[in-house]
């Protein structure tokens, strides 16, 4: 990576601070939402950053760009709108070594890693940009390192630690996760295996997912204050706290005691499960991979993928696409996205997804649709729709609009939609397909779709209280670090 113009910040217009961790899924995501939270409480206008995501959960913004789902999250606790400079490079993996690059927003291309970095200048400028925007709008820019900054490895190419720390020169708090053990070693090798400018930057610890006596870390804090001499800023306990998941790491089952189980097919791509989250607080969430049996559930999500082809002529291999197709017209089938395609017909891929040349590989054959990937272009929006297909889960919200957001490649040709001109809709009114990712995050579908699996089964649906997830990930981090050496650190007024 060629040196931009890093000799200062001045370029940036307001207070930044960065949180990087020891490893992938140390917690980052979850700090920097909590923080974007607590000082949105305190009247400060604030906005998440990340310079480059990799992450098949994504996002439309309200201009219709793409971002990741964990910014668009942070922006929510920020209370600001997610847009595209809070997210401009975003890596999908789309099949072995290969993932579409979408730079600041739109699909840039598919590519492996190698082609990747040589485009290296042109997306670290890209990602500069964006904040320096960011920073001129805001009056606190928390930014979200990715995986570990101590990959000695990738120094040269690693946009989101170490050239976005550069050029910020901003503090830096490093998050650590005990959960997976050597805390202190981690923590230790971190900080002394990143370049020495950027060493003088760390500015505090936190430790993440702790279970047990705070009193039993004491001896090793102090010794790695010592050691380091940067300071323990808190030890927050493992949280139970609904904050939708960034990626398919994140995925398990959510088995809660209902007497209700939804089987979602884990797709080797899957993607945007984040679409599914709202179901957990009625349901028992297994998610169904294929190599596994499907079980007897009351109902079937199949979710999107980022490679419809791959995952539906892998599906095809499995026992599980015989064991679908057995339950049609017995319990709900419900198809989002790559899900939708996966149900109809065929899909026709003309050289988009896989191939140069034209293929045509049959659906599960559920939905009477077709789906035809003759172009690279993408569709991302967000959009609002009306109900008008019928049957038992539909008929009693018909007419009532739902609204969430498309992101897709093809076009699906449908003889029957359901949302507007979107989706459709077997005979039965049980089988449905719709583009409409975050359909479950309506409570008049979300109620509907429950209900009627309650109902069939017998048993009365209790709902669940509704609570402010965001006010309550701030007040718990809250209790756990030192958020006036935090405030310090960035120059904030904490009297």
């Amino acid at each position: 990576m060629t040196d931009l113009d890093l000799t200062n910040n001045d370029k940036f217009g307001s207070k930044i601070l960065v949180i990087l961790g020891t490893s992938s899924h140390a917690g980052k995501s979850i700090i920097v939402t909590a923080l974007c939270r607590i000082f949105s409480n305190d009247g400060l206008k604030v906005s998440p950053f990340k310079a480059q995501n990799m992450s098949l959960n994504s996002y439309v913004t309200i201009d219709d760009r793409e971002i990741s789902m964990a910014q668009a999250i942070q922006a929510t606790a920020a209370r600001s709108e997610p847009i595209v400079e809070m997210n401009p490079i975003l890596l999908k993996p789309s099949k072995e070594n290969t993932s579409q690059i979408v730079v600041m927003g739109r699909p840039f291309k598919d590519t492996d890693i190698k082609n990747y970095y040589s485009n290296i200048d042109y997306f670290a400028k890209i990602a500069e940009d964006a904040l320096i925007r960011l920073s001129k709008d805001n009056d606190l820019v928390v930014v979200e390192g990715a995986g570990s900054p101590a990959e000695i490895n990738l120094y040269d190419t690693d946009i989101p630690n170490i050239f976005i720390s550069r050029a910020t020169k901003a503090p830096i708090i490093l998050v650590s996760d005990i959960e997976r053990g050597g805390v202190f070693a981690s923590i230790y090798g971190t900080v002394k295996l990143l370049p020495e400018d950027l060493q003088e930057q760390v500015k505090g610890i936190i430790i993440n997912k702790f279970r047990g006596d705070e009193k039993i870390l004491e001896p090793g804090i102090k010794k790695i204050e010592e050691l380091l001499g940067i300071p323990v800023l808190g030890v927050i306990p493992y949280l139970n706290v609904k904050i939708p998941s960034e990626d398919s790491v994140s995925i398990e089952n959510k088995i809660s005691g209902y007497g209700i189980e939804i089987a979602i097919i884990r797709l080797p791509r899957i993607s945007n499960f984040t679409d599914f989250e709202p179901l957990e607080d009625g349901a028992n969430i297994k998610y169904v991979d294929l190599t596994e049996k499907l079980g007897n559930p009351d109902a079937i999500i199949i979710p999107g993928t980022k490679n419809t082809v791959e995952d539906l002529i892998e599906l095809k291999k499995s026992g599980l696409y015989d064991e679908i197709i057995a339950k049609r017209g017995k319990i709900p089938i419900i198809g989002i996205c790559g899900g939708y395609q996966i149900l109809g017909r065929s899909i026709i891929d003309k050289g988009v997804e896989n191939s140069e040349e034209t293929v045509e590989i049959s659906g599960l054959g559920l939905l009477d649709v077709c789906t035809i990937f003759d172009t690279y272009d993408k569709t991302t929006r967000r959009v609002k729709k009306v109900i008008h297909g019928k049957g038992p889960i539909l008929d009693k919200i018909k007419g009532e609009e739902v609204e969430g957001y498309e992101i897709h490649m093809g076009r699906t040709i449908s003889k029957n939609p359901v949302f507007s001109d979107d989706g459709a809709i077997d005979k039965d009114g049980l089988t449905i397909g719709t583009y409409l990712h975050g359909l479950f995050h309506n409570e008049s579908f979300k109620d509907a779709f429950l209900d009627y699996l309650y109902d069939k089964k017998g048993i009365k649906r209790e709902k669940s209280k509704k609570y402010d997830q965001f006010d309550a990930l701030a007040s718990s981090v809250l209790k756990s670090i030192n958020i006036d050496m935090i405030k310090r650190l960035i120059s904030l007024d904490i009297t």
